[in-house]
């Protein structure tokens, strides 16, 4: 609740610093004189970019049993699920957390951890992680995926995107009627903006877009490296993590559907947009620990 609490303040307080900024730069003059409502703006940015992001994290649970077939081990029905379910009990208990739902999905190597609250999460792991790592380097994923859940990473990755959403909804239409305005210089037409507002507002929709992803990915990078940490304080020492991420780099990793590729194991489409960091300096940086 916490942070929840701070994901709305903050998205309160990007608004505030974005309409005291274009105030003091005497932007807002320009803008209203061209029948941009700035306060209104505001609100609109706001929930868009709260709005969309706090329905992500709520279904967060149901879409990733939904988009990887993932079911809920409600009663162990082999060895090896009663064993993934009493470790991640084990790690919760160490962790202070409650106990996470424990499910298992058919597929190559991979893990993920999701849900909108650190004491009502999901932890998922693969049948082939269980089929191609040792019980301790499973261990170490699970250890790894538990710390992401105590560190309440899905609500601060909901945060950072929803304060990117806020930033790109509110720059990319004030540009919009900046440029439009500018078009639009000695014209007697006010019947609205103009075909620069719309040109304008999708193009920065979207290179306004990219930048706010490649923001997102970089906070996504550093909490791999702290669940990291996090699973070797779990487990008491850190060279099984090591050595379940050097199997996972010699190991095709299992593609995750692209709204969960940040909750997983493996990562993303390049160094900048890519959520996890390379593997070797996932091991370096434990061994540097």
């Amino acid at each position: 609740m916490k942070r929840i609490l701070l994901f709305v303040l903050t998205n309160f307080a990007v608004m505030a610093v974005l309409l005291i900024t274009t105030r003091i730069l005497g932007v807002d003059r320009f803008l209203t004189a061209n029948g941009l409502n700035m306060t209104a703006l505001a609100g609109f940015s706001l929930v868009i970019g709260f709005g969309g992001a706090i329905i992500s994290l709520l279904m967060s649970k149901p879409m990733a049993k939904f988009s990887t077939g993932a079911r809920v081990i409600n009663q162990p029905q082999t060895a090896d699920e009663a064993w993934i379910v009493q470790t991640v009990q084990k790690f919760a208990d160490k962790a202070g957390i409650g106990m996470p739902e424990v499910a298992i999905f058919e597929g190559a190597p991979n893990a993920f951890a999701t849900g909108a609250f650190k004491n009502s999460a999901l932890v998922a792991v693969s049948t082939g992680l269980l089929q191609n790592m040792t019980r301790e380097e499973v261990e170490a994923v699970i250890g790894h995926e538990v710390a992401h859940v105590a560190n309440g990473d899905m609500v601060t990755m909901t945060l950072i995107q929803g304060v990117m959403n806020t930033f790109v909804v509110f720059l990319s239409r004030v540009i919009g009627y900046a440029v439009d305005g500018f078009l639009r210089r000695g014209s007697d037409s006010n019947s609205g903006p103009g075909i620069g507002y719309m040109v304008t507002t999708i193009v920065m929709d979207i290179v306004l877009g990219f930048l706010a992803a490649i923001i997102v990915a970089w906070f996504s990078r550093q909490r791999e490296f702290r669940a990291d940490a996090g699973a070797a304080q779990l487990m008491g020492r850190k060279q099984p993590m090591i050595n379940a991420l050097a199997r996972l780099g010699g190991l095709t990793p299992g593609e995750l559907p692209k709204t969960m590729q940040a909750l997983g194991i493996t990562g993303g489409l390049g160094k900048l947009f890519s959520t996890h960091p390379p593997i070797e300096e996932r091991i370096a940086a434990l061994q540097a620990s």
